[in-house]
């Protein structure tokens, strides 16, 4: 075991034999990777004393739970050179079938990795590690239905990097009643303790002091005035997002925020899924050229069936828009010009579609989050509403507004939607137009000034 190197807070960790830990690790610094190594010498520990013990790792998804079974139990159960068998197999629960990866070990101990939902929370009697969870679905739900689980004398793990306030990971590390032991690791600890890392270099690089203090300096971030706060953002979130090929061939509708020079010019398509829109493309430009845009929006206009594409006409925006119209028809384009009031109904029918779970948007993705999350509602001084977002390297909320716009075409589109075997889309979509329609399967309720948003 001594090719694996651990760090003092590692070890601390490790050490820690309480029944009920949690601890709050900045981004990166090794925190699955020391807690399946206390899994893993749980077990060795209980097959030397005749024993057995049984482990449940609770992931926020599938690819996570993966993550922790291969670079971290096998990798362990390598290094101490003990023999493993491991399974995949579809474990079916009340709430539907998830992938479920398993190790077991010489004396029958048994370590199972699940994507985490409260139907899997209580599938099991055995100890449990939460990995991430600040950014599990319905963190509370899992709580509920877990800790009955483990109170027969389970132990039971929890580890994060912070996600804001509105989950149980803040509740559990925030809590007074001294039953936890509790761990903080932020990136100075970390590096003090002998983690390899350039803070400034790493601080410079993702250019935005929230996402800075909340991931590396493990800070809760006031989400009062986040028009999308991190936990939001992390319940819609979908591996499965964001991914080309996994387009099905429905209806889908293109956002298109517009900048050539200092911001980003980002286009996102939706696909309606059922009742849920789906990401099945984020692109982005920087300081590209008007026939660049035009040859990427010429792309995804090809690539996909478009019901709907809505863009940011405000500013340099008039002529791009005015050329889609002629390439792609009037009744398939429309230009949103960017007052406040228009700005407050795209973000209103975006966070709408956030909080009825009817969109799903890439996981994982830092600077994507950072985007989202940094569109702030203020007002101004009449006491009008008024977003704000600060600038940086990561984007000026541009893809917020790319994904607004998007949602904003879904609902404007008529439906239900079946596309109709012809090449001449603007056809197409004048028979389906159903001026003042809300898309049904959408479900959205938006009430808009015709005359402010069209600009007449």
């Amino acid at each position: 075991m001594g090719a694996i190197k651990l760090y003092g807070y590692q070890r601390r960790w490790l050490e820690d034999d309480s029944r009920f830990k949690i601890a709050m690790f900045a981004r990166q610094t090794g925190k699955t990777f020391i807690t399946t190594l206390g899994i893993v010498d749980n077990c060795l520990d209980a097959m030397v004393a005749g024993k057995r013990e049984r482990w449940v790792i609770l992931s926020r998804g599938e690819r996570q739970a993966r993550e922790a079974i291969n670079e971290g139990i096998k990798k362990h159960c390598r290094a101490y050179q003990v023999a493993f068998e491991a399974l995949e197999y579809d474990w079916a629960g009340s709430g539907g079938s998830y992938r479920a990866l398993e190790v077991d070990l010489p004396g029958g101990s048994k370590i199972t990795a699940l994507p985490a939902n409260p139907d899997t929370a209580r599938g099991f009697s055995a100890n449990v590690f939460l990995d991430e969870f600040a950014f599990h679905q319905d963190s509370r739900k899992i709580w509920q239905a877990l800790f009955p689980v483990i109170s027969k004398g389970f132990k039971l793990r929890v580890t994060s990097t912070p996600n804001g306030k509105d989950n149980k990971f803040y509740e559990l590390m925030t809590d007074k009643s001294g039953r936890w032991s509790k761990h903080l690791v932020n990136i100075y600890q970390a590096v003090e303790d002998g983690l390899d890392r350039n803070i400034e270099e790493l601080r410079e690089a993702i250019g935005d002091e929230d996402a800075w203090a909340q991931e590396f300096e493990c800070k809760w971030l006031d989400e009062a005035s986040a028009w999308l706060p991190y936990d939001l953002i992390s319940s819609v979130e979908d591996e499965a997002a964001g991914i080309p090929e996994t387009y099905q061939g429905n209806p889908c509708f293109i956002g298109n925020d517009i900048a050539v020079r200092n911001d980003l010019w980002v286009a996102w398509v939706l696909e309606l899924v059922g009742d849920v829109l789906w990401t099945r493309e984020v692109r982005v430009l920087k300081r590209a050229p008007f026939a660049e845009q035009d040859a990427v929006l010429d792309e995804l206009m090809n690539k996909y069936k478009v019901v709907r594409l809505a863009m940011d006409q405000t500013g340099l925006g008039e002529k791009p828009v005015e050329d889609a119209i002629r390439r792609y028809g009037e009744y398939v384009t429309e230009g949103v010009l960017f007052s406040n009031s228009n700005k407050y109904m795209l973000a209103t029918v975006g966070k709408e579609c956030f909080e009825d779970r009817r969109l799903r948007i890439p996981a994982g993705q830092p600077k994507l989050r950072t985007d989202l999350h940094k569109l702030k509602k203020t007002t101004t001084q009449t006491g009008a509403p008024k977003f704000v977002a600060e600038s940086d390297s990561s984007g000026h909320a541009d893809r917020a507004w790319a994904l607004f716009l998007s949602i904003y075409a879904a609902s404007q589109a008529g439906g239900p939607v079946e596309f109709a075997a012809t090449d001449d889309r603007n056809q197409y979509a004048e028979d389906i137009q159903d001026v003042g329609h809300i898309h049904e399967d959408i479900g959205f309720g938006v009430v808009h000034n015709g005359q402010d948003l069209y600009g007449f």
